[in-house]
């Protein structure tokens, strides 16, 4: 999965002859995953129509103030464009267009839109050879560093002219690149190695049967995408669930048994800085596996169990550097419980919610949690979706490795 996914990305188009490429743009920003609108300049729909553009985005195309063609004369607004898109991408970006970024010049509704935006803006210089080594465009360049945009550079080859040298505009595949390399690097946890666990863990009986538990693994897959998405690399260790995830930062180690988990989660510990362990393993296996299926021969079976290995105990004992999270599912005595864990274990923050509060615990989509670090900070939060839980305590964690 593309870092892009589910951003909201505002797509510039002005009048330059590389506005036919935006096509292939677009269709390679909607299989990243993202959203996508497009502002054009009324002098680039020469060059590439508006109902192409419309057909691939999925979403109308604005190139002027109020829709032309509407007898109701309904109003683009230029700053709800600019406060919806996450990233404004402006490609090609004419010589003439950059020159109006540069000086604030407002003559359209893509650079009124420009100048109402507030996030990161990229833009794919294109022009010919003469225009780009221009001291005035060079000039435009310098201004719009220093206001923070960020240039995707042109690339040397033919020009629309037939002379050869730079001005070409950067090929959609690698504007794609630049702009998630560019995300990605600028990410709080970029360069933070993340173990997690999720899921329940499965303990044989014999080939057939097996003790386990209720957990989807919803909330450790959600941590797992939370951090991902904050640019960690992500080691997620997984029980058996029907849970899937794809994220170029996400490794996932599938395992069954509480002793395949702790073998799993022991091979990367001593080389990650956070670990967070969510899953619901099992506190006991049969000591004794049959060979062969248990035959129905009476009335009654005891299954004689034994302990298995404490996970997040051992990890807390070796715990140099990491910052280590724990998850407690309590059903009474829920705050003193979790925090005799927190202190027991070693741990940075427990995460703690309670099978009494409605909407939380397994199978389900939402949760209530409360942190507890071990500063004695609590932290209650109301029930929320898993995805907001995750991001929480993702936040927490940042502010931790702050502190």
């Amino acid at each position: 999965m593309s870092i892009l996914k589910d951003k909201n990305i505002l797509l510039g188009i002005t009048a330059g002859i590389a506005a036919y490429k935006t096509a292939s743009l677009i269709r390679l920003f909607i299989k990243a995953g993202a959203n996508i609108k497009v502002v054009m300049t009324p002098a680039s729909k020469d060059f590439i129509t508006p109902l192409t553009l419309s057909t691939l985005s999925k979403n109308p195309v604005y190139s002027s103030f109020t829709n032309e063609e509407d007898d109701n004369a309904v109003w683009n607004n230029h700053v709800d464009l600019g406060l919806w898109a996450d990233l404004f991408v402006i490609a090609p970006a004419t010589a003439n267009t950059l020159s109006k970024m540069a000086n604030g010049v407002c003559d359209n509704l893509l650079m009124a839109t420009y100048l109402s935006a507030k996030c990161p803006v990229y833009f794919a210089p294109a022009m010919d050879l003469d225009m780009y080594k221009h001291e005035s465009t060079k000039n435009s360049f310098l201004k719009l560093n220093e206001f923070g945009n960020i240039m995707i550079p042109a690339t040397r080859g033919e020009l629309a002219s037939g002379l050869v040298g730079e001005g070409r505009m950067a090929e959609p595949e690698d504007i794609i690149d630049f702009i998630e390399n560019d995300v990605l690097n600028k990410l709080p946890l970029k360069g933070k190695k993340i173990l997690i666990t999720a899921g329940p863990t499965y303990e044989a009986i014999d080939p057939v049967r097996f003790i386990g538990n209720h957990s989807s693994g919803k909330m450790g897959f959600e941590i797992a995408n939370a951090a991902a998405n904050l640019g960690a690399e992500v080691v997620l260790v997984s029980g058996p669930t029907q849970q899937t995830i794809k994220h170029s930062l996400i490794n996932i180690k599938p395992v069954v048994s509480a002793q395949s988990m702790y073998d799993e989660v022991h091979k990367y510990y001593k080389n990650i800085d956070i670990a967070i362990l969510s899953a619901a393993v099992a506190d006991y296996k049969p000591k004794h596996v049959a060979e062969n299926k248990i035959k129905k021969k009476t009335s009654t079976f005891t299954v004689e169990l034994e302990k298995t290995k404490d996970i997040l105990k051992s990890l807390g004992e070796q715990k140099t550097n990491q910052l280590l999270v724990g998850f407690a599912l309590e059903t009474n005595n829920e705050l003193e419980n979790a925090k005799g864990k927190l202190n027991s274990k070693n741990l940075d923050i427990i995460v703690l919610n309670s099978l009494k509060d409605k909407g939380a615990g397994f199978g389900v989509s939402t949760n209530k949690v409360t942190f507890i670090t071990k500063s004695n900070e609590i932290i209650e939060n109301d029930l929320k979706s898993k995805a907001e839980v995750a991001n929480d305590l993702m936040q927490l964690i940042l502010k931790k490795l702050d502190a």
